[in-house]
């Protein structure tokens, strides 16, 4: 689909596009077909009319009207999404209909678009960065759970039973019985009932024990501890590296087990540095995100949300009781993350314009390529699938915006945490400026990332 822009005054553009001539023979095979399914005549079933008596019986005017009618909006989106233009607004369309459904169609949407932002100088920005640290707490805890892995079962005397032990039961109840089933203590593998009435018991002590059943009766068993282990865990030293790891000393273990915690501390120090970036920009540029692309995005997030909450069998009501929150603070909550997720697009937007970020279809594809093998699907149909549906464009544009928050996370001025604490306490004339409501965009939408 071939599309031209021509920017026109007011935030407005005006779009000339140009539809393939096999987009057309659909649209109008698809127009012929919902026809003829509405039409009675006489000798012919209904939906099996012939596309010259269709044409015969309704006009050709009628029949590509109805074509482009139900077509045209599918067609400016698509147009929308690849020239990477926002609507605010209903597009006003101007077309003749097309006179063959072997001919390409020209049309042309006029449409208010969001206004761009402004962006200053990224490279006066200062966002903190969050200098990771390991704490040797994590370090500890991580030896403990190698020795717990090489860790040998002995058998426990002078005390009963607790948490963590290894224990054999016999389970008698109604003449059936399971013989010598071993379990760890307190890792939630028998009912609780069960579990309880474990503790505290010592090897040779049984006990009765009464449970619900599925069927909403209850039932007995007797539960017979018979023997009972607890983890001798080894001491920490070089012996413990070379059985628990492939290090030989524990110095080599420790070293490795403070690089990997460090490893992993960065990527999610990057990814908060990266978000405290694009939300310096935001402050930085002032953006106004239209009030139609806010609602929408909440209602998409209120979409998602309540998608994941039908997947694991939890009613809104009971979500909204966990969370302490009244549906109004949900709603309130959803249309200030939309506000915060659109207004990061458009800064990011803005910053890939100025910096002429061009993603080609070679880099699309790769991504493609690689979330394909990782989900173990073919990636040329997955490729085939996205660009019919129009995800690929999308694709582009999540690209794009990346790569310029790769930019301008490379081009701001990292500050340490502590420095940006200590300027926040420091009064400043913009701190007394009314914090932006996100009531504005709550006009009584059920909508409301």
């Amino acid at each position: 689909m071939q599309t031209q822009v021509e920017e026109l005054a007011d935030n407005r553009v005006r779009l000339e596009i140009e539809v393939p001539r096999e987009d057309v023979k659909h649209a109008v095979d698809h127009a012929a077909a919902d026809l003829a399914q509405s039409l009675r005549i006489p000798g012919f079933r209904k939906g099996k009319v012939p596309m010259p008596v269709l044409v015969a019986r309704v006009g050709r005017d009628r029949l590509f009207s109805e074509a482009v009618e139900s077509h045209i909006g599918g067609w400016f989106r698509s147009a929308a999404v690849r020239t990477g233009i926002r609507p605010v607004a209903a597009p006003e369309y101007g077309y003749e209909l097309p006179t063959s459904s072997d001919e390409t169609f020209r049309f042309t949407a006029t449409v208010a678009v969001q206004e761009k932002p402004e962006l200053p100088d990224w490279t006066q920005l200062e966002v903190p960065w969050p200098e990771p640290n390991v704490p040797s707490e994590a370090v500890d805890e991580a030896l403990d759970e190698v020795r717990a892995s090489v860790a040998e079962l002995a058998p426990v005397e002078g005390r009963p039973a607790t948490d963590g032990d290894a224990a054999v039961i016999d389970f008698l109840s109604d003449g059936d019985a399971r013989r010598d089933y071993v379990v760890e203590l307190g890792a939630g593998r028998l009912l609780e009932p069960i579990e309880e009435a474990l503790s505290g018991l010592s090897p040779g002590d049984s006990r009765d024990v009464e449970y619900d059943t599925p069927d909403g009766t209850t039932s007995t068993v007797e539960v017979a501890l018979k023997e009972l282990y607890e983890r001798v865990l080894p001491p920490l030293d070089d012996e413990l590296a070379r059985a628990g790891s492939e290090f030989d000393t524990l110095t080599d273990l420790r070293a490795d087990i403070e690089a990997s915690l460090r490893s992993q501390l960065e990527r999610e120090s990057e990814d908060v540095f990266r978000a405290a970036v694009a939300d310096a920009l935001v402050e930085a540029s002032a953006p106004e995100p239209s009030e139609q692309l806010v609602r929408s995005r909440a209602g998409s997030l209120l979409r998602a949300l309540a998608e994941s909450l039908e997947r694991r069998g939890v009613p809104l009501d009971t979500y909204l009781a966990l969370v302490n929150q009244s549906q109004e603070q949900l709603e309130e909550r959803l249309l200030a993350e939309a506000w915060q997720s659109v207004a990061r697009e458009l800064v990011l937007e803005a910053a890939a314009d100025r910096l002429e970020l061009v993603i080609s279809d070679a880099e699309v594809e790769a991504l493609i390529r690689d979330e394909a093998a990782t989900a173990g699907e073919d990636p040329a149909e997955a490729i085939r699938v996205l660009r019919a549906t129009g995800r690929f464009e999308q694709l582009r544009d999540d690209l794009r915006l990346r790569r310029a928050l790769d930019r301008v996370a490379a081009e701001v001025k990292r500050i340490s945490t502590d420095l940006a604490a200590a300027r926040e306490r420091l009064w400043t004339p913009e701190q007394e400026k009314t914090p932006r409501d996100t009531k504005l965009w709550t006009p009584g939408s059920k909508e409301s990332r």
